[in-house]
């Protein structure tokens, strides 16, 4: 739409999780750092806990490109699923031997098997699941068995989980105290501040536009920051339309009535949108025409 305008590659501001946008931001860089060194030293279970947008899917995914030959992964992006689904699945992925209908214990015991295979060729096996907060109860209950297959030594199947903080209030529950007493790291994604926020737009804006001129100027990166908490899923919404109402009027450079526009579009930050309205109403922030004439 509005690439060749500005001179990016490509949209700089997608909502598909892309690994080539990773910032490595202070929480983000600690989560991931506690989750490989916790898997390098066979720990059982991560659990991972930020709000939603602040980039869990993102981190999973870097996560998983991460982790070298030495590991086995799985990656379950929807865990709504029965214990057998969960079972099924697993298995598929760690290239247990199975057959249609099998019985639970039989799925049990042919995941284990093949674990143990894995063990025997120095390989590491590791669940990630995405959106834990959505997991049935007995499907949590499975998966608290399945963590019981181990050696004498070791784990046999590592498990990190994803999930926003209804999932810390889903294992405070008491019938799933045995499941959280595993969980032996936990990290909490927090929002960018505003610096951050500041580099996380450079940062994406470079990287599509190697030789652009186009910025968002000072102003406007603080009241994405303001309207967005931070939360890198609305920074990427609001830059985008913030992005075309500039497209729109043949403007360069972003400025805070470009931003202020786009809050006012926005659904997630219509608090501020009908306050941001009455001022755009009134003139309060004057158009930036100069790029266009």
């Amino acid at each position: 739409m509005y690439e060749s305008h500005f001179g990016f590659s490509e949209a700089p501001f997608s909502l598909t999780p892309d690994t080539s946008f990773f910032l490595n931001q202070n929480s983000h860089k600690d989560a991931l750092n506690t989750i490989l060194v916790a898997l390098k030293h066979c720990e059982g279970f991560i659990k991972i806990v930020g709000e939603v947008g602040t980039g869990k899917t993102l981190l999973s995914r870097i996560l998983l490109a991460r982790l070298n030959q030495d590991f086995v992964t799985a990656y379950i992006p929807n865990p709504f699923l029965t214990p057998d689904e969960l079972k099924s699945f697993v298995a598929q992925e760690v290239g247990a031997s199975i057959e249609k209908n099998m019985a639970s214990h039989e799925l049990m015991s042919a995941i284990y098997r093949r674990l143990i295979q894995h063990c025997r060729n120095g390989k590491q096996v590791v669940l990630v699941i995405d959106e834990a907060q959505a997991m049935p109860r007995d499907t949590v209950e499975c998966l608290r068995l399945l963590t019981n297959l181990e050696t004498e030594k070791r784990k046999l199947l590592q498990v990190v989980i994803l999930g926003q903080p209804e999932l810390d209030v889903m294992l405070a529950r008491s019938d799933l105290r045995q499941l959280k007493q595993r969980i032996v790291f936990s990290e909490y994604l927090s929002p960018l501040d505003f610096d951050a926020t500041r580099r996380y737009i450079e940062h994406r804006m470079n990287s599509v536009g190697e030789n652009c001129s186009t910025n968002f100027d000072n102003h406007a990166i603080k009241l994405v920051y303001v309207a967005s908490g931070g939360i890198p899923r609305l920074i990427n919404i609001l830059c985008h339309k913030s992005l075309i109402c500039a497209f729109g009027r043949g403007d360069q450079h972003i400025s805070v009535w470009h931003v202020a526009k786009a809050v006012q579009d926005t659904t997630e930050t219509k608090h501020l949108g009908m306050f941001l309205s009455r001022l755009l109403g009134i003139g309060f922030f004057a158009p930036n025409r100069r790029a266009a004439a």
